[in-house]
């Protein structure tokens, strides 16, 4: 069997080392909200996989290169990364008493996979970018939903109290 000749990374490759740690950082305060609210999936699950997202990235693209492109296609990656998380999403999310229950906690692990990928391929402005978006948009929009009141008519509720179809 032939392998591919390993890559030697010295154990303090700033690079590879602030792609891997930027991208725990950041799964580590997406989960935070998770957490300080008693949800399910909290900073442990949002850090580790934001983080194995970056590291997969970094090792397709580490042998997408030392290989030269020839055998093999670094966008399956994220075919797999999507199977992934929605396979683990999926089995989030609970309809029950006429509510949908843990879908915020699958788009939540969908962003950390996508941050994850983002910093293992090193595009920051993207990740910049995503990462005060995604923050506004968890911590702002409660405050939005909390003016409407936990027995109040919500966002997501009809005007009869039901909730969206």
């Amino acid at each position: 069997m032939e392998l591919n000749a390993p890559t030697n990374i010295h154990w303090l490759d700033f690079d590879v080392m602030s792609r891997l740690g930027i991208a725990a950082a950041l799964g580590l305060l997406l989960g935070l909200d998770r957490e300080l609210r008693g949800h399910a999936a909290g900073m442990r699950t949002h850090g580790i996989v934001c983080v194995a997202a970056a590291g997969m990235v970094v090792s397709v693209l580490a042998l997408y290169n030392q290989l030269g492109g020839l055998r093999m296609d670094p966008l399956r990656l994220f075919e797999a990364a999507g199977a992934f998380i929605g396979i683990i999403g999926a089995g989030l999310i609970v309809f029950s008493k006429g509510q949908v229950h843990n879908l915020t906690t699958a788009a939540h692990l969908w962003l950390a996979t996508i941050l994850g990928i983002a910093c293992g391929a090193g595009q920051w402005p993207l990740v910049a970018i995503l990462s005060v978006v995604s923050l506004v948009m968890v911590t702002l929009l409660r405050v939005v939903e909390g003016w409407f009141g936990p027995e109040g008519r919500r966002l997501d509720r009809d005007l009869d109290g039901r909730p969206e179809q």
